[in-house]
C-alpha cells in the first residue's frame, strides 16, 4: 500500500465523528465547486445505509497533528454487482491520504463483491473535472471515464405558489402516502421508467428504507401525474432538506415509456416547484445523469434549471475475492 507520511494514522469511524467528516466533506466541496453540498443527514446516511457496515467499508485518515485528512467509503444500496467509492481529502493537506485511502477501497471491493455473490463487479468513482490529483489517482488504479452527471439548480423567486394546470386528461396531485397499494405503484412507476437509463433496480423494502431514514419526509411534496382511468403515468419523489438546510431536492422523477414528450414530467416539476415555492424555500435541485437516453437534462433545462456543476463518473471492475 503506498504509505502515509510519518505519523499519519487510519481509523475506521463512528457516528461520534460526523461532524468532523462534515466539516471534511465542505472543505473538500469548496474547494472543488465553489460551496457545501453535503449534509450530515448524508453522512450518516453513508455510514449506515443497506450494506453498508462502518467497520468494514469506511476509513479515516489524521495528519500527525490529529486533524482530519481523509475520508473513504463504499456505497451499494442495491447489491447488485456494482459499487460506488468515494474518497475525500482535506484540500492540499489531506493528499497525502488520498493514494492510501484509494487503495484501501480497492482491496475491500474484492471482499465486497464475494460477500455480495458477484464474481466481477463494477466499481464507480465520481471527480469534478479541475480535482486533477484524484483523476490522476483513479486512472493510476485502472478507472477509465464514462460520463458525466451535473448538479442542477433553479431559484424559486417569483414562482407562485400555485402550478400551471397539467396537459389535458392528467391530473397532477399529492400522493397518498398512507394508501399501500398507491405507494407500491409510485415505487413501480419508478423503476419501470429508469429501466431505460443506468439506474440500478431497488426493491421496495430498499426504496422504503431510503426514505424512512430520512430525518423527515414531506409528502405533501410527493406528487403522482394520474389518467383519466386512474393508472399512474408519472411520479415525482422530494426529499426534504437536512440540517436545517432550505434547498428543496428532486429525489425521483419517472415518467412511463408511453406517456413521454406529452409535457407530463414538466407539469410535475412545476406543481413540486409551486409546493416549495409556497413552503418559502428559496430554490431547488436535482442530480442528473447526463448520458441518460430519456433526455431528461433538456426537460430540467426546459423548466429553467442550469447546471450548478458537473462531476466525471470513472469505472472500473475487480474480481471477487473469496480469501
Amino acid at each position: 500500500m503506498s504509505a502515509l507520511p510519518d505519523g499519519w494514522t487510519i481509523r475506521r469511524p463512528t457516528l461520534d465523528d460526523v461532524p468532523q467528516i462534515l466539516a471534511l466533506v465542505h472543505a473538500s466541496d469548496i474547494a472543488a465547486i465553489g460551496e457545501p453540498d453535503f449534509t450530515a443527514d448524508e453522512v450518516r446516511e453513508e455510514l449506515t445505509g443497506p450494506n453498508t457496515d462502518m467497520s468494514r467499508d469506511s476509513w479515516l485518515a489524521f495528519d500527525a497533528g490529529g486533524r482530519i485528512a481523509g475520508w473513504a467509503y463504499a456505497r451499494n444500496h442495491t447489491g447488485q454487482a456494482r459499487d460506488f467509492l468515494e474518497v475525500y481529502v482535506w484540500p492540499e493537506r489531506g493528499v497525502p491520504a488520498q493514494r492510501p485511502l484509494l487503495e484501501l477501497m480497492m482491496g475491500r471491493m474484492a471482499e465486497r463483491a464475494a460477500e455480495l455473490g458477484h464474481q466481477v463487479y463494477t466499481v464507480r468513482a465520481g471527480a469534478i473535472p479541475n480535482e486533477t490529483a484524484y483523476i490522476e489517482a483513479l486512472t493510476g488504479a485502472g478507472f477509465t471515464f464514462l460520463k458525466q452527471h451535473a448538479r442542477m439548480r433553479m431559484s424559486l423567486a417569483g414562482v407562485s405558489g400555485t402550478a400551471p394546470e397539467p396537459p389535458p386528461g392528467v391530473t397532477v396531485r399529492a400522493v397518498r402516502h398512507d394508501d399501500a397499494d398507491e405507494m407500491r405503484r409510485f415505487h413501480a412507476v419508478i423503476e419501470e421508467a429508469f429501466r431505460d437509463s443506468d439506474h440500478p433496480a431497488m426493491d421496495h423494502a430498499g426504496w422504503r428504507h431510503q426514505f424512512e431514514t430520512d430525518s423527515t419526509v414531506s409528502f405533501d411534496e410527493w406528487f403522482v401525474a394520474e389518467t383519466g382511468d386512474g393508472g399512474l403515468a408519472g411520479v415525482l419523489q422530494s426529499a426534504d432538506p437536512g440540517d436545517g438546510g432550505d434547498e428543496a431536492w428532486v429525489r425521483y422523477l419517472a415518467v412511463l415509456r408511453p406517456y413521454r414528450k406529452r409535457g407530463i414530467g414538466a407539469a410535475l416539476l412545476r406543481r413540486a416547484f409551486a409546493a416549495y415555492a409556497a413552503k418559502g424555500r428559496p430554490e431547488v435541485g436535482l442530480g442528473v445523469d447526463l448520458a441518460n437516453p430519456t433526455e431528461a437534462a433538456r426537460l430540467y433545462h426546459g423548466v429553467g434549471m442550469t447546471p450548478l456543476y458537473r462531476a466525471n463518473v470513472y469505472q472500473t471492475t475487480v474480481t471477487a475475492d473469496r480469501g
